[in-house]
């Protein structure tokens, strides 16, 4: 998208100017990227949810070694600083393909592929390879940040739905029991109901950590809102078809306002739904356990 009077930027000046400087094909590229945010939520937060929600069973299970490894990826991820996990699991993951393609394209090759520091496959397993498109390279970085991402919030989220569901009255749940459900009705239609009343505070703080942490894509070398604000802002890039001053504050104030604005309708919108659970959750008391033939046959 360009306008007819944008064909020689030399004798621009004023609106005219930053309307053409606004259009460039950089600018398009740094106004989709806010699509990179959107889409790393979007396919975050349901597997989040899930990692959470077998992360606290395995923590509530009586299987012994499930019960360990429940107990061990949720106390390892809390005490490990973030971005550690946010630059080890991308890397280790990346290795790893590598490494196995290595040994399945190039099984000729008997060198080791750690050489003091340094860690070298054949060509043909580089993932991706040097040939590829960049989206490819953009994709695997992409995917390999959404796995980063998801294995460090299920952690939290595992510890909060599992406290949630600690919360619960066990006199509802024995109540149930008593009408005669049995354990999976229990959980079903008394335990898991009642629970989100518990988990939403605890999962909207964690929504609103996930959102301030996107910016971290920066770092495993995706092209998001960061990286296209630092190299559209600052004064010295090869970016530019439109050379101006280090802008970088307002590029960054945008990126501010932004994420103010997101997290503000996060916040209405959690707020609306544990509302909601709140004035159902009297209702959920009563009709979970009301003892129907109907209900106790199911």
């Amino acid at each position: 998208m360009s306008l007819q009077y944008c064909a020689d930027p030399s004798l621009l000046h004023g609106w005219q100017w930053l309307s053409c400087y606004l259009l460039t094909p950089k600018h398009q590229l740094f106004y989709t990227s806010f699509l990179v945010v959107f889409a790393l939520l979007a396919i975050t937060a349901p597997v989040v949810l899930l990692l959470g929600f077998a992360g606290a069973m395995a923590k509530r299970s009586s299987f012994l070694p499930l019960r360990w490894f429940g107990s061990i990826y949720t106390s390892m991820v809390r005490g490990v600083p973030d971005v550690i996990f946010f630059l080890f699991v991308p890397i280790a993951l990346d290795q790893l393909v590598e490494y196995a393609r290595h040994k399945i394209k190039c099984p000729d090759i008997t060198a080791p592929v750690y050489q003091g520091s340094d860690f070298i496959v054949c060509a043909a397993a580089k993932m991706p390879t040097s040939n590829a498109d960049a989206w490819v390279h953009q994709l695997w970085g992409f995917s390999l940040a959404v796995i980063a991402f998801s294995i460090v919030f299920g952690a939290f989220a595992a510890n909060t739905i599992h406290g949630a569901l600690q919360a619960v009255p066990h006199n509802q749940l024995e109540t149930a029991r008593a009408y005669g459900m049995s354990d999976s009705q229990v959980f079903r239609r008394v335990h898991l109901p009642q629970m989100w009343t518990y988990a939403l505070p605890g999962l909207s703080n964690l929504w609103m950590i996930l959102v301030k942490a996107t910016p971290l894509l920066f770092l495993l070398g995706v092209e998001d809102i960061v990286y296209w604000a630092r190299e559209l802002g600052g004064a010295k890039t090869s970016y530019f078809e439109y050379p101006h001053p280090d802008w970088r504050l307002w590029y960054f104030l945008a990126l501010l306002v932004f994420y103010l604005l997101l997290t503000w309708l996060s916040g209405k919108f959690f707020a609306r739904l544990t509302d909601k659970f709140s004035v159902d959750k009297s209702r959920s008391k009563a009709n979970s356990i009301k003892p129907t033939l109907i209900g106790i046959g199911r």
